[in-house]
């Protein structure tokens, strides 16, 4: 009989491809958004009034007015249940990293007490979960249970499609009995409307008539793509979400064949069934392809306002996981699931835009360069504003990007370092340098000209290379935040960026407004507060190779921070700068900002302690045993050839050096259990105990993995239990 691993392969060898039919006959652009109250449905669903008051809160970020939401509900109502909808949900992003949902049947009853469908305006706005059984880091005591959810009108209801259940779900942020931010969206909205607010004053100051500022995103999201079957037999991806131990095979990614090569035929099956999943709740994703690991892809949507688009990101993930399983497939989201290849990243594209009843400035980007020297020393100050931020919050835009899974990204195979700069390019370089020196004159209409800034957008080629290594990098109207993990939700570290840059915008503000007392011409004033940002934020900019030992050394003469593990980088969460930074502008208190430190801490230290617990039971379950009977062949084979007058027997050495290894072995697995209980031991102290487990537990992890992998290359290829790298990477 057949090992369990070879029935796998054997079973992986002889598997047909489920294909897909799903919405081949029909174009993309006619079932869209189908199962979205989008602003299709409401145009033409909705009364006139109600649906302008609707559209007019949602463009201009204001609150929803509360007469439209009888009507509002009813039409949903009814819009859910032609759908084939029978419960709705509140959906909203606790801090687990995932979304959470508590089902409610429409069903109620009349005064006759006969059964009938009921949606009320009360259940559409606001919704009452159990509050203590999520991560709160402090805010909740467990018997302090209530907690509201409350509708967020700028993201469209949905109806989630699965199993043939439909449930009508709204979007949603949740919050404590007082208040308190008890999730992701709540501080990323706040983190939103201060960005707003800032940059409209600098705006008003610089002559635009402008009513909202808003930020978009295009999440590109990183996955790999293993057999479902292959991964069962693996508890520590079960478990972990990533491979604990795994020689490394013959051949890897150095043949760099896999990148934006054809997609294989079951993998292709299954992502078009994931897109037209997505494309039904409006999720507009635009592209595909391979990535550069073998078994890793990538998809990437159209930009969208940061909010809907964080709320599509998740639903990218958890469809990625569910249609997976229908194709016999598992999608891995960790960061880092293999060693020794390229890690999966979201690479965050983000950038500013304007609302404004002026046609002209309606839709503007202010990180593009525009055909005035008025719209292009707009385009510096913005560009200025981030730049100022990520220079002075470099520690803190570490800490947004902080996890156990993101710490073995960082730093290797195209992930950027933890080390936070910027790539501008070689002529943003210039333009910034010579600006920043001096060499440009003061007249700001004659430096524009002289820069070339009003001709960046007619030149052939992206105004910038791609700087793969660099952890924020401008790459033409945008700046794509690479470092954020694959697995992570979005809101958190975008939620830190947009802080970061709402209070370099407001501090250009003010030195704009003094700068113009002294200045007749206003240009004139913004490129004299430009030149001295620009001068500032100089060592955040790099446009070398982020890999490099020599840009680590460089870092830190320009006083970069360097965070290389999680617990230290998540220090910089709860920094007086970074206090102020968030209170001031009234995005979290200091209660709610302790909580996501303490939360995420915490988080840290169980993901470490789950991966020695299942390093620990792969180890005694069956690394241990099949090296054992391995060595128990060799013993019986030696012993036969000795009985037969054999007078060589390699069998001898080899078992004797399988023993050795399995002495070491052993005793790893024993330095690895009192790691545990040591780490256990520490729980009352969770910085102590997420320091002790970076360090010592690492160490007995990495000790462990590296005799377990020297055993997979020894041991016979029948007697190990384990998929391996070469089985799940290059499936036959």
């Amino acid at each position: 009989m057949p090992t369990p691993r070879l029935a796998a392969i054997q079973d992986l060898a002889t598997r047909s491809v489920l294909l897909n039919d799903r919405g081949d006959s029909h174009r993309i652009s006619e079932y869209f958004g189908c199962n979205t109250f989008g602003a299709r449905q409401m145009r033409d669903k909705l009364p006139r009034e109600v649906f302008t008051k609707l559209i007019e809160s949602i463009r201009w970020g204001k609150k929803l007015d509360t007469d439209v939401a009888p009507v509002l509900a009813q039409v949903v109502k009814d819009w859910a249940i032609s759908r084939g909808a029978t419960h709705f949900t509140h959906w909203f992003q606790p801090q687990t990293g995932l979304t959470a949902e508590k089902h409610d049947a429409f069903l109620s009853f009349d005064a006759e007490h006969n059964p009938l469908e009921a949606f009320s305006a009360e259940q559409l706005i606001q919704s009452e979960p159990d509050a203590s059984s999520f991560p709160s880091g402090g805010l909740r005591a467990t018997w302090e249970a209530r907690g509201y959810t409350a509708w967020n009108p700028a993201s469209p209801v949905f109806i989630a499609e699965w199993a043939g259940v439909r449930t009508l779900c709204i979007p949603s942020v949740f919050i404590g009995y007082n208040g308190e931010a008890l999730d992701e969206m709540t501080p990323l909205l706040r983190s939103s409307d201060a960005l707003s607010q800032k940059a409209v004053e600098l705006l008003e100051l610089l002559g635009d008539d402008v009513h909202r500022v808003y930020t978009t995103l295009g999440p590109e999201q990183e996955y790999f793509l293993i057999d479902r079957t292959q991964f069962a037999l693996r508890p520590d991806l079960v478990m972990a979400g990533r491979t604990l131990v795994g020689a490394q095979p013959a051949r890897g990614q150095q043949l760099e064949d896999h990148y934006f090569g054809g997609i294989p035929e079951r993998v292709q099956a299954c992502i078009a069934e994931v897109e037209y999943e997505l494309y039904k709740l409006g999720v507009p994703i635009k592209t595909r392809h391979n990535e550069v690991a073998p078994c890793q892809f990538e998809m990437a949507p159209v930009f969208e306002e940061t909010d809907v688009a964080c709320d599509h990101n998740m639903l990218v993930m958890s469809t990625l996981r569910r249609v997976a399983l229908r194709h016999g497939l598992q999608a891995l989201l960790h960061e880092k699931p293999f060693a020794g290849i390229n890690g999966s990243g979201k690479h965050c594209n983000w950038s500013m835009q304007v609302r404004s009843d002026d046609p002209r400035l309606d839709g503007a980007n202010l990180l593009k360069p525009g055909d005035t020297p008025h719209q292009n020393v707009r385009f510096l100050i913005f560009l200025a504003a981030a730049l100022q931020g990520l220079h002075k919050h470099a520690g803190l835009l570490r800490a947004g990007i902080a996890s156990s899974g993101n710490e073995h990204r960082l730093g290797a195979n195209e992930a950027p370092p933890a080390i936070i700069s910027a790539f501008m390019g070689d002529m943003l370089t210039r333009v910034i340098d010579e600006i920043s020196t001096g060499k440009a004159t003061a007249n700001a209409e004659q430096a524009m000209i002289k820069l070339g800034v009003a001709k960046l957008p007619e030149i052939q080629r992206d105004n910038t290379d791609r700087n793969r290594t660099s952890p924020f990098a401008f790459t033409g109207q945008k700046f794509e935040f690479r470092a954020v993990g694959s697995s992570a939700s979005i809101a958190f570290p975008v939620m830190i960026l947009n802080a970061a840059v709402a209070e370099a915008i407001g501090e250009l503000t003010e030195k704009l407004r003094a700068e113009m007392k002294k200045t007749k011409s206003r240009d004139d004033a913004v490129l004299a507060v430009v030149r001295e940002s620009f001068k500032q934020s100089t060592p955040v900019r790099f446009e070398g190779n982020n890999y490099s030992d020599e840009w680590v050394k460089e870092a830190e003469k320009r006083g970069l921070p360097n965070f290389r593990r999680s617990p230290d980088a998540l220090d910089q969460l709860v920094t007086d700068s970074s206090r102020r930074v968030f209170v001031d502008l009234g995005i979290l208190t200091n209660e709610e900002l302790d909580s996501r430190y303490h939360i995420r801490l915490e988080r840290y230290s169980k993901d470490i302690l789950i991966e020695l617990a299942a390093l620990r039971e792969v180890v005694d379950t069956m690394i241990l045993p099949a090296a054992y009977a391995y060595s128990g062949s060799l013993a019986q084979a030696a012993a036969q050839a000795k009985t037969g007058g054999i007078e060589v027997i390699p069998q001898v050495a080899a078992a004797n050096a399988v023993g050795r290894m399995i002495e070491r072995l052993t005793k790893g697995r024993n330095e690895l259990s009192a790691a545990i209980d040591k780490a256990n031991e520490q729980h009352d102290d969770p910085r102590k105990q997420a320091g002790f487990l970076t360090s010592e537990g690492a160490r007995c992890m990495a000790e462990v993995r590296h005799v377990c992998d020297e055993l997979e290359l020894t041991v016979g290829d029948q007697f190990w239990p384990l998929p391996k790298y070469r089985e799940m990477l290059f499936p036959v």
